[in-house]
């Protein structure tokens, strides 16, 4: 189980720049509109310091964290919902993502180019999502048009999903995205297969001056203001930092963030944004031959978590020995947490929790 993230924005806020940090790839990075035309798409690891810890106790061959798949998707602008510029492929492509890294340019660089002349990221963020609106504004219509001949011929099931786009269509109407429309769960499933773009969850990077860093500016509250209206989060960072800091490794890395008086970069911290913005948590398992993170979504039971791990773990589940992690930490090792009575064995009903150290029993 992984996630997919699509970086979107206007062109030349520094997408491009801010994906290469990322995923240490080398998109192209250009100044100019319109540079990266089909997506970009690197895996990155999730940052979490527990694996070298268990590392550190268990001594394993390897190490595998969690991954995250991040697509860097071309530029979008004005008029896209109808095809301008690169307007079809980018609503296509950002259509297949599970969520949204929305990149805005919170800096003043004379020496580059802004695509409307000026810096506004209120401005800019209304370009976006103006689009991508209108794009599940057609989207929805169209379901309509053929939903609503069925439900006059009494399929009851058309009659309920009526009622979702009614309301998904008023709150589109009036510039509200999907995802602030208060919809039911219910409400939800029926408009799922639709993919709308405003109904996935979105995480804002603003993208600041180095020297701003540290302060923000006035771009950056204007920003804030717009994800705590939407209930979305808000990272700032400077993509010509975050680029430094990637061509480093280990001791000059920490010495260079030290410098800077953080404690971990801007790039980790979106990382990790990006992996629980879809409510995702990760379980440990650990052994001579690897420790290893596993991906798995808030609320998943025990049975489901086997199965990540494979399909006959969870058809043949029968219990999971379940340590947590600081318990598995503070006894030192597995055999003195089970002394200890820190081992707890857990059902098929367990809830899994962030961070438990996991073996599971099965049957084949």
């Amino acid at each position: 189980m992984g996630l997919n993230c699509g970086i979107v924005g206007l062109p030349n806020v520094g997408k491009s720049t801010i994906f290469n940090a990322l995923t240490a790839a080398k998109a192209e990075a250009s100044n100019y509109p319109f540079c990266t035309i089909d997506p970009n798409v690197g895996m990155v690891k999730v940052p979490d310091s527990r694996l070298q810890a268990l590392a550190e106790i268990v001594h394993p061959d390897k190490i595998i964290p969690a991954v995250v798949e991040i697509v860097d998707i071309a530029g979008l602008v004005e008029g896209a919902s109808k095809g301008e510029g690169l307007g079809n492929k980018f609503l296509g492509n950002i259509r297949s993502v599970d969520a949204i890294i929305h990149v805005v340019r919170c800096f003043e660089d004379e020496n580059v180019v802004h695509v409307y002349g000026s810096v506004d990221p209120v401005r800019d963020i209304e370009v976006i999502n103006a689009e991508l609106i209108l794009a599940d504004l057609d989207s929805v219509e169209k379901r309509i048009d053929k939903t609503s001949r069925m439900a006059k011929l009494g399929d009851k099931k058309a009659k309920e999903a009526m009622a979702a786009y009614e309301k998904v269509i008023d709150a589109l109407k009036r510039g509200v995205r999907a995802a602030s429309a208060g919809l039911s769960d219910d409400e939800k499933a029926a408009l799922s297969d639709l993919f709308l773009l405003t109904g996935k969850p979105v995480l804002y990077v603003a993208n600041v001056a180095e020297d701003e860093l540290v302060s923000g500016n006035k771009y950056v509250e204007a920003v804030r203001k717009i994800a705590e209206s939407e209930g979305s989060e808000l990272i700032m960072i400077s993509g010509k930092i975050e680029s430094e800091i990637a061509e480093l490794d280990g001791e000059e890395k920490a010495a260079f963030l030290s410098d800077l008086g953080a404690s971990e970069s801007g790039i980790d911290r979106i990382i990790r944004a990006a992996y629980h913005l879809l409510g995702l948590i990760t379980f440990l398992t650990a052994g001579q031959q690897e420790v290893r993170a596993w991906t798995i979504h808030q609320g998943d039971k025990a049975p489901q978590a086997a199965g990540v791990i494979h399909t006959d773990f969870e058809k043949g589940f029968i219990r999971a020995e379940t340590i947590a992690f600081n318990d598995y930490i503070s006894a030192g090792s597995e055999a003195r947490a089970k002394e200890l009575g820190l081992m707890r064995v857990e059902g098929k009903e367990y809830v899994v929790k962030d961070g438990d150290v996991m073996h599971f029993r099965f049957n084949v």
